[in-house]
């Protein structure tokens, strides 16, 4: 298991190099206006080299990208070119909120799907078709749509819920809640149909089994069968299918964060995009990459302890 774990880890790494080469490269092309952007039209020519000589500009590309990675690697990921502000604190102060929408949401996601998945799998009946008609609303629907959907309700005419979120680094409990409920709602109401989908598709498949027929022969009941047997062989799959929406949720975080102002990473990214803000973009790429390694492996290790399979591929 260590061999397994030190092999995907390794994998992971070689991929964060060549994301962030790629997108060092990238930006290196699109930063050649970034001085006369920070200084304004007013700038002379001598403030524009004196500013890219400045921000290292001025050197070629592979200089600057293994400084920024000799940086990087002290755990310096440079300042905002705009403010001057650190990166590290600034993705420090706006990581929490995006992390804290993505876990609880993915978390309800991960627990509805399994319920609804299994009990249309055994069941089948209105229970499978309601199900599976929820899969293509959820498939049809985007989740800024429902998201925009929810404000108008929820927020606007009823006032349940604060349209524009408040929360902030070191706010209550109750700040927190009040403000990703909606967020919240409309990520698992447009994920989990289509998860509780793949997941009844995988117990299906293996109560089709041999050895489910085993196991009922020698007068197991289902609910055994199922919660002891079924759920364990099943499990793969649906840790496949959620890693994988979670991994997405770092793309849709994005338009949601904007739709309900919520002050994460998501809305960080777009703003530095917008200003050519190379150290805080790289910033956010790693960040980003990170978190996917992240899951990455620890779905990988859970998918290994439960099947030996895994381990051997």
């Amino acid at each position: 298991m260590l061999t397994f774990t030190l092999r995907r880890l390794a994998s992971g790494i070689g991929l964060l190099i060549v994301i962030s080469a790629l997108a060092y490269t990238l930006l290196f092309f699109s930063s050649s206006s970034i001085a006369r952007n920070i200084l304004g039209d007013q700038a002379t020519p001598e403030q524009i080299a004196l500013k890219e000589a400045e921000l290292g500009l001025d050197q070629p590309l592979l200089v600057r990208y293994l400084g920024w990675v000799g940086a990087a690697l002290q755990g310096d990921l440079g300042r905002s070119w705009f403010n001057g502000e650190p990166v590290t604190e600034t993705i420090q102060s706006r990581l929490p909120v995006t992390l804290v929408l993505m876990i609880v949401s993915i978390v309800l996601v991960a627990v509805f799907a399994a319920v609804l998945g299994v009990l249309a799998a055994v069941r089948r009946g209105w229970v499978d078709q309601t199900v599976q008609v929820g899969a293509v609303i959820g498939d049809a629907i985007p989740g800024f749509v429902l998201a925009i959907f929810l404000v108008t309700i929820f927020a606007v005419n009823l006032g349940w819920f604060p349209a524009v979120a408040t929360i902030r680094p070191g706010a209550g409990a109750e700040a927190w809640i009040v403000s990703l409920t909606l967020p919240v709602i409309a990520i698992v109401v447009n994920y989990v149909t289509s998860s509780a989908q793949q997941i009844r598709s995988a117990v299906i498949k293996e109560l089709e089994k041999d050895y489910v027929r085993t196991l009922r022969s020698r007068g197991l009941s289902e609910r055994e069968i199922v919660l002891k047997n079924v759920l364990r062989s099943a499990a793969p799959a649906g840790l496949t299918v959620l890693s994988l929406q979670f991994i997405g949720l770092l793309g849709g975080v994005i338009i949601l964060e904007q739709v309900f102002a919520i002050p994460g990473i998501g809305a960080l990214a777009v703003n530095a995009t917008v200003l050519s803000d190379i150290p805080l973009v790289m910033g956010v790429v790693i960040i980003t990459v990170v978190i996917v390694m992240i899951v990455n492996l620890l779905v990988d290790i859970a998918q290994g302890a439960l099947n030996p399979k895994v381990r051997l591929s």
